[in-house]
């Protein structure tokens, strides 16, 4: 399995970094220089980790771990008005994204409400084109319990339910952390940052098991290595949107119109295959984005 770090350090023989990374097999996800000094996302076999520990001791950098990178993860709440008080969710993403992922923090159309809150189809076809997510609940258990699991037991994607109130378990979720409902304020105090450790931790762990699954029928090839040839796109390359390509667990998604540019994608040449041929290239739900998900080496070789 693939351990994503983060380096940072001087630009001053970074080129030996690189190698380095190439020669044990792993790929470099992103790279962010600031004059001298540059910061490196990573993505190398765990077994790899001590060599590249050493390099960056000789290379005077530091090694910092970002499980959550490479990951893009939906963080929702039943609304985004007042009546759920979003300064919990706003927090919950905050730390995910300093853990590495990249997140976006969505309310529910029909959220207001223990009888009449509700998911509807579309919001579910956004919501599984994320790696995880996470549902941040309110403080009335029997609310809970009896009504609010529905938003999220048709999901495929994992998901981590946070709430108010202690309750031992739920069904539909791979993860449950109590002790956090609504508040009208952010979460600035001791105990609540230990609460949002204990939220970003248990989110890795869904994460890192579902890495553990794709290695048991490995893709193709790693996102990464197609993010580098998609960045070679025209479109891409034009694109003024924030981060134009995100890497996924199982793909990527590419910020830019999927009926203009979908013929250009397919085309893209992975290790002398056409990307069409190894990879599902779908529309995304949130408009003017490509979703590609990559298969696995079974699936390629029987096709």
């Amino acid at each position: 399995m693939y351990e994503v770090l983060l380096y940072d350090g001087g630009v001053y023989r970074i080129n030996e970094l690189y190698e380095l990374i190439e020669d044990v097999g792993g790929f470099i996800i992103q790279k962010t220089q600031v004059q001298v000094q540059i910061t490196v996302t990573l993505a190398i076999p765990e077994e790899e980790k001590p060599a590249i520990e050493a390099k960056t001791v000789e290379l005077g950098g530091k090694l910092i771990s970002v499980p959550l990178a490479g990951t893009e993860i939906a963080v929702i709440a039943p609304t985004l008005a007042r009546h759920h008080m979003p300064h919990p969710t706003c927090d919950i993403a905050e730390q995910l994204r300093r853990a590495g992922a990249i997140t976006i923090v969505m309310g529910l159309a029909r959220g207001k409400g223990r009888r009449t809150s509700q998911i509807s189809a579309d919001e579910i076809a956004i919501i599984e084109e994320y790696d995880a997510a996470v549902f941040v609940l309110g403080n009335f258990r029997d609310c809970i319990l009896e009504h609010k699991t529905k938003l999220f037991e048709d999901l495929e994607v994992p998901v981590v339910v946070v709430c108010g109130p202690e309750i031992e378990s739920l069904p539909y979720c791979e993860g449950l952390i109590c002790g956090v409902g609504r508040k009208i304020e952010r979460m600035r105090r001791e105990e609540e940052i230990y609460k949002l450790e204990e939220i970003s931790n248990r989110v890795e762990e869904v994460i890192r098991q579902k890495r553990y699954e794709l290695d048991e029928d490995p893709l193709f090839v790693h996102p990464a290595e197609i993010k580098d040839r998609i960045a070679e796109l025209d479109a891409v390359q034009r694109s003024l949107r924030p981060a134009p390509i995100v890497l996924h667990l199982d793909g990527l998604r590419v910020k830019i119109p999927y009926e203009e540019w979908k013929d250009q994608i397919a085309d893209v040449e992975v290790y002398g295959r056409r990307l069409g041929d190894i990879a599902r290239i779908s529309n995304s739900r949130l408009g003017n984005s490509t979703i590609i998900r990559i298969k696995t080496r079974a699936e390629v070789e029987s096709g």
